[in-house]
């Protein structure tokens, strides 16, 4: 059923969004020449990192003087940027102006961001452009780069920026959405449109085969890649590698498909052997056959995308607590919090004098809100009066 899902896309996942430092690939003799053939290598050959033989540009120094940047700052993290000949302290600092930006908001971002003044005003300028496009405001637009300079000053790729907009404006996708991807998600925009169009398909097709309907089709596919953009970032090749591994697991295809949208799509940042190691530990801890540990997984698929380390400093941080593993295994989902959060919570529910022990372990599932619904709940039982005073006495 899934042998129609296309193994021909070339991107390798890689979940990471300290962009802060970002690595250059290797460069290989092919790459090379094509960066030598396109003008690439002569732009980003410009920049150098290494200080040895260089000194600071004075003029760089001065003008961000004069904006109270933290010169101290940018010399202990990104000391290199000083030593560019071409900055453009100046003129980035003026298009942050016209946005809005005040004199704190211009000299923070700079902070964090000092390469921003090797972009060039037309580069900054058609990234203002592209990210107003799907930005409410110029006062949003300020805000979120205050708050995420890497991923707005990383220029690179205009063209492939601009084609995945209009995509996912085309798929349905919201502005306020878009906005989401460009501040968390920003790799998934320097990409040719072409490869995400292939996970969206191989996604489309996926959900299909599963037994998902046309109908419902787009509003799940819209849901997915909202809760999870990274998927972008995947193979078609690890989409089938994982769905394989699941249907080989007994698994129908409408458990599949439950369980791929529990996960948010989060199942296809894994791969089989992590999975099968997850669940060989889940099946020794509970003692269970293979039917049960199915049945275990479809409650609580944490214990499918938890490695094994955090799976185990979870159970015994509820064994330390006093629970039993017949209570886990009963209530799995617990498995989804941290311990951390089911200490503060079982600390919490023992001020109302609950003892977690004897008690029920769903009392500790759920969202903070939930918690909080339960915890009232259960603080107003305890101080309900065993009896209505003013009711009559017969």
């Amino acid at each position: 059923m899934l042998k129609g899902i296309t193994n021909s896309a070339a991107h390798v996942f890689t979940l990471s969004l300290a962009r802060s430092q970002r690595c250059e690939p290797v460069v290989t003799l092919s790459s090379l020449q094509n960066k030598v053939k396109d003008g690439s290598f002569l732009q980003q050959s410009s920049y150098t990192t290494d200080i040895k033989s260089k000194v600071e540009n004075k003029r760089t120094v001065e003008n961000l003087y004069r904006l109270s940047v933290d010169i101290k700052k940018i010399r202990r993290l990104k000391e290199w940027v000083l030593f560019q000949d071409a900055a453009y302290v100046k003129e980035t600092a003026h298009t942050l102006r016209e946005m809005g930006a005040d004199k704190t908001a211009i000299a923070n971002i700079l902070e964090r961001c000092p390469e921003a003044i090797l972009r060039t005003p037309a580069e900054i300028n058609s990234q203002r452009d592209l990210w107003q496009s799907v930005c409410q405001n110029e006062k949003q637009l300020v805000k979120l780069i205050e708050q995420f300079p890497e991923s707005f000053f990383t220029v690179e790729h205009l063209e492939n920026q601009k084609s995945n907009v209009q995509f996912f404006q085309e798929l349905g996708l919201k502005n306020n959405i878009i906005t989401r991807f460009f501040t968390s998600a920003p790799d998934i925009f320097y990409k040719p449109v072409e490869k995400n169009k292939h996970i969206v398909e191989t996604l489309q097709r996926t959900y299909l085969n599963l037994g998902g309907s046309n109908a419902n089709m787009k509003i799940w596919l819209l849901k997915l890649l909202s809760q999870n953009p990274f998927i972008l970032l995947n193979t078609s090749t690890a989409v089938q590698e994982n769905l394989e591994f699941l249907q080989k697991k007994d698994f129908t295809d409408s458990e599949v498909l439950q369980l791929l949208s529990r996960l948010k799509g989060f199942i296809f940042n894994l791969s089989p052997n992590t999975m099968q190691k997850s669940m060989f530990f889940s099946k020794d801890v509970f003692k269970c056959n293979d039917q049960e540990l199915k049945e275990l997984v479809l409650k609580c698929p944490a214990l499918l995308y938890n490695s094994v380390p955090i799976l185990e400093e979870r159970l015994k941080g509820l064994l330390k607590e006093g629970i039993s593993v017949d209570q886990i295994k009963e209530t799995p989902v617990v498995l989804e919090l941290t311990t951390q959060i089911v200490q503060y919570r079982i600390k919490k529910l023992a001020a109302l004098g609950y003892n977690i022990k004897n008690g029920n372990l769903e009392n500790l599932n759920g969202t903070k809100r939930d918690f909080e619904a339960t915890y009232c709940r259960i603080q107003a039982k305890r101080e309900r009066p065993m009896f209505n005073p003013v009711a009559p006495l017969d």
